[in-house]
């Protein structure tokens, strides 16, 4: 017996907006994982330090490590231990900032800009095989549909 037949149309929409979540979970646990292990195989890095220089790379003048942490939305000690081990590899700078002795910035060095452009350029090109069977106008319109979600413009 169809359950959905005894079923309110408010109840119904409920059951569908459950099944869309699942399949956005599912779609973005296959996306995170091939992503995660694309950086892993190609570049010997983890989608967390990719984001911690994808954060860095945006910001021209670098970050507080506050202003990281929020920004990734993770904790400071999960941001510090990150940026520890960029650093001990040369990818990125801390650097005092004049009349605040408790804070630092962190920026990206000239060899973490050109590593993270590499692997910024990867990246794009693996995701764009990854959604190959999406068009310019279906990608566009779940763009917009998610939007009524998370209420970003998707740029």
């Amino acid at each position: 017996m169809n359950q959905d037949t005894d079923m309110t149309e408010e109840q119904l929409l409920s059951k569908q907006r459950l099944r869309l979540w699942v399949r956005l979970l599912r779609a973005t646990k296959l996306i995170e994982n091939e992503i995660r292990e694309h950086l892993r195989t190609e570049f010997e890095t983890t989608l967390p330090r990719f984001d911690v220089m994808a954060a860095l790379y945006r910001a021209e003048n670098g970050l507080k490590m506050s202003e990281l942490s929020q920004a990734l939305m993770v904790s400071n000690g999960n941001v510090t231990g990150l940026i520890d081990r960029l650093s001990k590899d040369g990818l990125v700078a801390r650097v005092a900032i004049a009349g605040d002795r408790r804070s630092t910035r962190v920026e990206l060095t000239a060899e973490g800009a050109t590593f993270f452009e590499k692997l910024a350029k990867s990246h794009e090109t693996r995701i764009d095989t990854l959604f190959s069977e999406v068009d310019f106008d279906d990608a566009a319109g779940i763009i917009t549909r998610l939007a009524r979600i998370d209420g970003d413009d998707g740029e």
